[in-house]
């Protein structure tokens, strides 16, 4: 139905008058309308172009162009990007920054890609840190924890805490943490329960202690998302099961309670979701083969009206106004 379809609905029922009909109907028809999406969609594109373009020209004429140029033309963007958005940017506050140069994000974006690039490129070409591999990855890791404090970035804090989990030899990005991980291999175990924890707390004392609070949900969505998915794992197939389903129902916990401070339905979701199959792979490991079919038609049977329960009224445990 289109706007003028429903004015002119409530109109007729009297709900409206015809001049409160009108009067929205130019509101409607002389608004602004925003590009605001559009142009970041529009910006982001052309960084991942800029970046890809930029790579196929190098390889398709390194043997024209020489290392030597190729680095340093790399460099001089790298630089230029940082000391662009250094001389656009508002100084340093706890607080969330309202930069009104909305360009400088996306060139410091740009700088902290072209300086992966040109690491990645003195590495391969010349291995500057020879099997050092940790440093060569910590180094940007500092560097983008730096810059998304100093210039409130969220997309450098991304880019920082996959670093972080690449130095423990870890994927975290939310869509990745199940096939990018082998956690067949046990001693990843820890870590990564241990790295999602320190970032789900990172992100709760910086609500706290109100520095750069807006900084949390993403140290919470990607810290919390990876230690419950590796506390499962581990309560699957490792030993001790009983530390790793009190530290899986523990983060449960803490989602829940935390999705109700913030009436936020994704973390309300993941306390749920990852609690509810945790207590389900325990009930039915315990029981018997016969126990554990018997109640599995009504386990499963009741949950389902849970769900739908929960579905219908999850605004009201969140304390969200209809």
């Amino acid at each position: 139905m289109t706007i003028q379809s429903i004015l002119n609905s409530l109109s007729s029922k009297g709900i409206i008058s015809d001049r409160q009909a009108d009067a929205i109907a130019s509101f409607e028809n002389e608004k602004a309308f925003s590009i605001h999406w559009e142009l970041r969609s529009v910006l982001y594109l052309g960084i991942l172009l800029f970046s890809s373009g930029a790579g196929v020209l190098i390889y398709e004429n390194i043997d024209t162009i020489g290392h030597q140029a190729i680095i340093a033309a790399i460099a001089c963007i790298t630089v230029a990007c940082f000391y662009y958005t250094y001389k656009n940017s508002l100084p340093y506050s706890r607080e969330q920054v309202h930069n009104p140069n909305k360009f400088a994000d996306y060139v410091l974006l740009l700088g902290c890609s072209t300086f992966l690039g040109l690491e990645g490129y003195i590495q391969y070409q010349y291995n500057v840190f020879g099997t050092r591999y940790g440093l060569a990855v910590m180094i940007p890791t500092i560097l983008f924890f730096f810059c998304a404090y100093r210039f409130d970035h969220r997309g450098a804090l991304s880019m920082a805490i996959t670093g972080l989990a690449s130095w423990l030899g870890l994927t975290i990005a939310p869509l990745s943490v199940l096939s990018g991980n082998d956690f067949s291999d046990g001693k990843l175990i820890i870590p990564a329960i241990a790295l999602g924890s320190v970032l789900t707390a990172t992100g709760w004392i910086s609500e706290e202690q109100n520095v750069k609070k807006h900084f949390a949900f993403t140290y919470m969505l990607m810290g919390g998302n990876l230690a419950c998915i590796a506390a499962q794992i581990g309560l699957f197939s490792y030993d001790p099961k009983t530390l790793y389903f009190v530290i899986g129902l523990g983060l449960c916990y803490f989602f829940i309670l935390r999705a109700r401070q913030a009436q936020s339905l994704l973390f309300l979701l993941m306390g749920t979701v990852y609690g509810y199959s945790i207590l389900t792979y325990v009930i039915f490991t315990n029981l018997g083969a016969d126990a554990a079919v018997g109640l599995g038609i009504f386990y499963f049977f009741f949950s389902s009206i849970g769900v739908i329960y929960f579905l219908l009224n999850f605004k009201k445990f969140l304390g969200i106004k209809k």
